[in-house]
């Protein structure tokens, strides 16, 4: 998990502390790019990196011995490599800890089976990753004023 990394930003959060979100991307570029609308967010958030689907599993706490908070959002690819995000939102959705946790299908992908098979997978939203900054910007403010101003998530649960 050595190459995961946080990024905190100012601004308000309804909880009184960071969102934690979790972009599972391996492409340096998008993780940059996403980075840096976060920063200039206006809820502030934790961000968590995962450039792989098994670094993704081990902030999850899917593997034996993983101990985190776990995130109030994922944003993550369909393309990984190794395992893709497809096996990994399965994973998700079928532990009882973490199938409440909102998962955005943030990808490149605008093909109609990739959508398909990510909303019969329980992904919550599929967002194609856009190219254009300006609308870079738009589409991670569209997400972090959904998910963390607009819906009403559950709390983390107790620990056992």
């Amino acid at each position: 998990m050595n190459s995961s990394s946080r990024t905190s930003s100012s601004g308000d959060s309804t909880s009184g502390r960071p969102v934690r979100i979790l972009l599972v991307e391996d492409n340096p570029a998008d993780v940059r790019l996403t980075r840096e609308m976060l920063r200039e967010s206006k809820v502030q958030n934790d961000l968590l990196v995962a450039h792989t689907a098994e670094e993704a599993e081990e902030i999850l706490g899917l593997t034996e011995g993983a101990d985190q908070p776990r995130p109030d959002l994922v944003l993550l690819d369909i393309d990984l490599p190794v395992k893709s995000g497809h096996q990994l939102l399965s994973e998700i959705k079928s532990d009882a800890q973490l199938r409440r946790i909102p998962v955005v299908m943030l990808t490149g992908s605008e093909a109609e089976e990739d959508i398909v098979k990510s909303y019969d997978e329980y992904a919550n939203a599929y967002v194609t990753k856009p190219i254009d900054l300006n609308e870079i910007s738009r589409v991670v403010d569209a997400i972090e004023n959904f998910w963390f101003q607009v819906v009403r998530l559950p709390s983390e649960p107790e620990s056992s």
